[in-house]
């Protein structure tokens, strides 16, 4: 922990911001020690935090509090530039700043998908699994006031009350199936009812009744994900009679009126 401890976060954020602008792909050369100092502080911060975050409003889902749902890695050539931002201002705003785990945030994925690369090549194989033990600590869900479920992927089947995702241990890797898969792989699908088939090939899509159910369960209004790229016209999905469901945004929790 002697790299966590002599870390000078402020310089390490200013460094990073200090590019923007640049042309893209301009890399930011932190020192090893930085990098791995960020891995392994944050890890302590995520671990002393819930898995299952419970969050007031307002935030920002993405002045107050940000809360990020996930990939943050094999999104580009600055992969490094980005965990590493994220990681310094959770170090510096523990309570206002908080990411959840998306799937990329998996050694299995960045493996293959760029991030592993990018830490061979500009640095060694050995940061990269300091950034994978970082990883398997992050928190996989949250809930906004009471009413808005947010996650990287979607709702599993084998979800039956919070507390099954409160009891999940960490450090863990993402299982194949499962529960911590689904939230972190599952999709939904305006043309299915109940549980289907993911062409990904992991997991399962799941219809407007899944979530309307879910909703009315729990007593939530919202299910806020990321894991997909959205066209305008679906920027809500399934919005409507009993609920709905959301891409990332600032969120203000909706209100019920009063009788």
């Amino acid at each position: 922990m002697a790299e966590a401890d002599k870390l000078n976060i402020d310089s390490i954020i200013q460094r990073l911001l200090e590019v923007k602008g640049s042309r893209p792909g301009k890399n930011v050369q932190l020192t090893e020690n930085e990098i791995r100092g960020l891995c392994l502080k944050s890890r302590e911060i995520f671990l002393s935090q819930p898995i299952l975050l419970e969050l007031e409003a307002p935030l920002k889902i993405c002045e107050s509090n940000y809360l990020f749902l996930g990939d943050y890695v094999d999104r580009g050539k600055q992969s490094l530039e980005t965990i590493c931002l994220l990681l310094a201002y959770k170090i510096k705003y523990p309570e206002n700043f908080f990411l959840l785990r998306g799937n990329h945030e998996c050694a299995s994925i960045n493996r293959i998908y760029g991030f592993y690369d990018e830490c061979k090549r500009r640095y060694n194989i050995k940061l990269w699994k300091t950034f994978t033990d970082c990883f398997n600590c992050l928190p996989v869900a949250a809930i906004v006031d009471e009413k808005i479920f947010c996650c990287h992927g979607g709702l599993s089947p084998d979800l039956q009350s919070m507390e099954q995702v409160r009891r999940v241990m960490r450090p863990t890797d993402v299982p194949d199936q499962g529960l911590l898969c689904d939230l972190l792989w599952a999709d939904p699908d305006k043309d299915v009812l109940g549980w289907g088939e993911n062409d990904r090939g992991v997991s399962f899509t799941f219809g407007a009744d899944v979530v309307t159910k879910f909703l009315h369960k729990h007593d939530m209004d919202l299910i806020c994900r990321a894991h997909q790229i959205l066209k305008p016209a679906d920027k809500k999905l399934f919005y409507g009679s009993g609920g709905g469901m959301g891409s990332g945004r600032p969120v203000t929790p909706p209100r019920k009126a009063k009788k």
